[in-house]
């Protein structure tokens, strides 16, 4: 076992690499084989094409191994790098000879195109190669230390995995770029901070040289961040160590956070870690999306309803209001959701506090796996919690940018999740994410071993306490039983189970002895000697829960949606009896709800099924209608997993349904 990378001096937690867990079996083990034989090779599939898409060309181009100009996005570097460093955690896994190959081709492309300062922007060096104007940081939104974080982030990777520089050596470069604008051309650098991969690439890269310029970097980005006015679409309109609640585009925001976090895992600034912590509160108490969802508006404004007209500016694909959280027009961009797990996993390393943990599981069983279809080849940009016929309005899709702007779709068309996106940021992100997901299964700290997830895992970690090796069985998150048989021990290293913040009545025993059970949201801690074959039952009871929002969320006022275990479900109109409208179903108080065995596009899941009130019709040519006075007929009906959602073709659904009594 080793950590993923060195250093965090003053985190409790230390996540493992691949020697250290993996996930072999199970639920996450079936999406851990989906990634690498399905998503992976499908995206590469796209970026190696370029009648689909410009990545790889725009690299051979800028090289001079082909004619042309520049096409996509100006952030399409940062997407291709994503799925270089996706690519290169499939290694780690499951190693191939011929990928490995590949990657130190396409590594040797990227090097070869950057400049002698370690700038590297496609754009900018095909116009100069073409003998075009062209001047590096003209505008914010060509997002260059975006993608040359997530060319730092792959170089670090890739060096961890397979002991190459090639990429390592360019992720320096740029780093040393970087370094040069912080001491030379602060406000350019801070103008430039926009999706701040940077934040956190930069600390990577400390922790595999253990360079202290790096750590420096990553203080200066903060300071000169600091001393720069801006708004709150890209919250850099207050100090950071001022904000108090979390405004603006939702990724950017989360990126920003994970950035700091990492960086006060290596300084101990508890002023800092405060700010974070209080943050951190703002999102999942106010503004986070029972599905893990983050980032409610397509566009807004803010600080909204501030009288201080003047700070007053547009954000998009935001964070809105405190409680605002519509679900037709819910925004949930698959970026955004996956950055909140970044900054939650670093608060978790951080404070070794269970909540951050619970949040990770939250969207990771609902937004981030709605945002990829089952067959693992087809992706959502956008992440909403209803969807409905004949909307008067469009609503922006990948391709709908102010840059790159494209034909709105018919009100009525559907959206459907798509296997290239001309805004790719997405898909990489998702394949990125799942590909490292075993980095989330568990950590290392001073008191053993903390298990984080469930799902199909095995573990093998060495302190300096002893060695403890486990291999988890069970059906989570359909079952209720979680088994870890111990398969290697020495010594006495604790083991600590995490208790879900959902759950309730958990137990546990060990060799069919019951031990005690912290309480929800918390971890508990098994110390004792273990001996292989030893067994470790933890059975998480999974009662079907009905909840209601908080009374300052408008959307769900009447409403409930249904969980189970860590899984949100939904209606689809796929399930709907023949003449039954999505408006028209109701939940009873009082329901029973019947967890059944089913399938979606061929992959198994658990469907509840229950009685619903079916709503009399309204007349859909009047804003207001009067009530019928009719009494509600009945139908039975299956409530899907809400990351199933969307596999079976165009059609309605809905997380948040009525309440009859």
């Amino acid at each position: 076992m080793t950590a993923t990378t060195s250093a965090r001096p003053h985190a409790r937690l230390q996540p493992l690499d691949a020697a250290g867990a993996r996930w072999t079996s199970g639920f996450w083990g079936d999406v851990h084989d989906r990634t690498r034989d399905v998503t992976i090779p499908q995206i590469w599939s796209s970026l190696s094409d370029e009648a689909i898409s410009p990545g790889l060309a725009n690299f051979r181009v800028a090289a001079g191994l082909q004619p042309g100009e520049h096409a996509g996005p100006p952030f399409m570097d940062g997407d291709f790098y994503k799925w270089l460093e996706a690519a290169i955690a499939r290694l780690e896994t499951d190693p191939d000879d011929e990928l490995a190959a590949r990657i130190e081709e396409i590594a040797s492309l990227i090097a070869s195109v950057q400049r002698e300062d370690g700038y590297l922007h496609t754009p900018t060096i095909i116009s100069t190669r073409n003998h075009e104007d062209a001047i590096a940081l003209a505008d914010r939104f060509n997002f260059e230390t975006y993608n040359l974080g997530h060319l730092i982030t792959a170089g670090v990777r890739h060096y961890e995995v397979t002991g190459s520089t090639t990429l390592l050596d360019a992720a320096r470069r740029a780093a040393s770029f970087l370094e040069d604008l912080a001491t030379n051309k602060p406000l350019e650098l801070a103008r430039s901070a926009i999706c701040p991969s940077h934040y956190m690439a930069v600390i990577d890269l400390y922790r595999v040289t253990g360079d202290a310029r790096y750590l420096r970097l990553s203080e200066a980005f903060l300071r000169v961040r600091d001393d720069f006015e801006g708004g709150d679409d890209n919250q850099d309109r207050l100090p950071v160590r001022e904000q108090t609640v979390v405004a603006g585009h939702a990724v950017r925001a989360n990126y920003l956070y994970a950035g700091i976090a990492d960086l006060v895992a290596e300084t101990g600034d508890a002023d800092l870690q405060a700010v974070l912590e209080r943050l951190w509160r703002d999102v999942v108490d106010t503004k986070l999306y029972i599905t893990g969802g983050a980032g409610a508006l397509y566009d807004g404004a803010s600080p909204d309803g501030s009288p201080w007209q003047n700070q007053i500016s547009r954000v998009h694909q935001a964070y809105g209001r405190a409680y605002q959280l519509p679900h037709t027009t819910a925004h949930n961009e698959s970026c955004a959701n996956i950055g909140l797990i970044f900054w939650g996993e670093r608060m978790l390393s951080l404070t070794g506090d269970a909540r951050y943990a619970d949040v990770i599981e939250q969207v990771a069983f609902n937004s981030l796996l709605s945002s990829i279809s089952l067959a693992g080849s087809e992706y959502f940009y956008t992440n909403p919690l209803r969807q409905v016929r004949d909307l008067p309005f469009p609503l922006r899709r990948p391709g709908d940018t102010a840059l790159h702007p494209t034909p709105a779709p018919p009100a009525s068309d559907a959206r459907l999740r798509e296997s290239y996106l001309s805004c790719f940021c997405c898909p990489p992100n998702i394949a990125r994410t799942l590909a490292r997901f075993h980095e989330r299964v568990a950590s290392v700290g001073e008191d053993g071993v903390h298990v984080h997830l469930y799902g199909g895992s095995t573990i093998d970690v060495a302190t300096a306490e002893g060695r403890l090796a486990l291999r988890e069985d069970g059906a989570y998150p359909w079952g209720e039983t979680v088994r870890f048989t111990v398969t290697g021990a020495e010594g006495r290293v604790p083991l600590h189970l995490r208790i879900p913040g959902w759950s309730s009545d958990a137990a546990a025993t060990v060799n069919g002895e019951s031990v005690a059970v912290s309480e929800p949201g918390t971890y508990t801690r098994i110390d004792r000697a273990w001996t292989a074959g030893d067994v470790v039952e933890l059975t998480l009871p999974m009662p079907v829960r009905v909840l209601r929002g908080h009374r300052l969320a408008e959307e769900t006022t009447n409403q409930v949606a249904v969980r189970r275990g860590p899984v949100v479900y939904c209606v689809e109109s796929a399930d709907l009896p023949e003449g039954v409208a999505l408006e028209q179903v109701a939940l009873r108080r009082g329901a029973e709800f019947t967890p059944v065995e089913a399938e979606i596009a061929g992959h198994p899941v658990v469907a509840l099924e229950t009685e619903i009130a079916v709503l009399p019709p309204t007349d859909e040519d009047v804003l207001y209608d009067d009530l019928a006075d009719v009494d509600p007929a009945s139908a039975t009906v299956r409530l899907v997993p809400y990351y199933a959602w969307g596999n079976r073709g165009a059609g309605e659904m809905s997380v948040w349904l009525p309440l009859v009594w």
